[in-house]
């Protein structure tokens, strides 16, 4: 197995690998490690069922169940741990979540009070060309803060919100967020510091809906605009221009990903393991 860095702040290529075989605890160690430091790991021409997959991501945690369908029912009822990612409808029926409109920058769940830690998304029907997804790294963007941007945001807290997806599309039970300040969600402080080497990453969840606790609404809204504008800077992503069969895997609490829109006659369709925090964010 080799590890090579991509030309970004973040990512990296593993190759000479088989997702789909036994994957010895070293390898997994090493696996892990990378992800801790490059936050972002893609594997290329992977043949995975379900069950690879689980296996492949179960080596670094528990599983942790998708969130809640805006339609209801989980779309992959063999396995419900599993999300879809996919436009494809059939007998008038979606077969996925998120469609094809653009999805916008957010970590995953963050909306609970221990978010997942991270996520492996495989490729399996692929439109050339479409649907990038790009990642941006909360380390460096935290690190190059402006001074007074990061004096406005010290000891700060955020509200996630639960009620939308990251395609915009409100989730099945919620009412709309008409202010702010009542947007149900779990709260979390704007500066993330990991527990085991105390450095410090920005720590945003999604934009909208979003409010910073104790601040009027139009002070809430002009800091994370700043805050948001600072930390979703080219210099600080990497974009994923996928192909077929590949595994992309993620810190779900170090980045933010979106994803592009892309044309709906264009069959997309991914599925989507993620794995259990164990940890408060702090």
């Amino acid at each position: 197995m080799q590890i090579t860095h991509f030309e970004a702040p973040l990512g990296a290529e593993i190759t000479g690998i088989d997702l789909s075989g036994e994957i010895d605890s070293d390898t997994a160690a090493r696996i892990d490690a990378a992800l801790e430091e490059r936050l972002v790991l893609r594997l290329r021409d992977q043949d995975l069922a379900d069950p690879d997959l689980m296996r492949f991501a179960g080596l670094f945690g528990a599983l942790d169940p998708p969130g809640p369908n805006p339609y209801g029912a989980p779309f992959n009822t063999e396995h419900p741990e599993l999300n879809v990612i996919s436009n494809i409808v059939e007998d008038g029926q979606p077969k996925g979540n998120l469609g094809d409109g653009e999805a916008v920058w957010h970590a995953d769940m963050t909306y609970v009070a221990v978010p997942p830690r991270a996520a492996v998304l495989y490729g399996i029907e692929i439109p050339a060309g479409a649907g990038d997804t790009y990642f941006a790294d909360m380390y460096a963007a935290h690190d190059a803060l402006p001074a007074d941007l990061a004096q406005r945001i010290e000891g700060r807290i955020a509200i996630h919100d639960e009620t939308h997806n990251s395609a915009g599309m409100r989730r099945k039970g919620y009412g709309e967020v008409t202010d702010v300040r009542e947007t149900p969600g779990a709260r979390h402080p704007l500066v993330r510091t990991h527990p085991a080497s105390g450095r410090k990453c920005l720590f945003l969840g999604r934009r909208p809906r979003s409010y910073i606790v104790d601040m009027e609404v139009a002070e809430s809204e002009d800091l994370l605009d700043a805050l948001w504008d600072h930390a979703t800077q080219a210099q600080f992503t990497w974009c994923q221009q996928w192909r077929a069969r590949d595994v992309l895997m993620w810190n779900n609490l170090a980045v933010l990903h979106r994803r592009d829109a892309f044309d709906p006659n264009l069959r997309r369709r991914l599925h989507r393991a993620q794995i259990k925090g164990s940890e408060r964010v702090a």
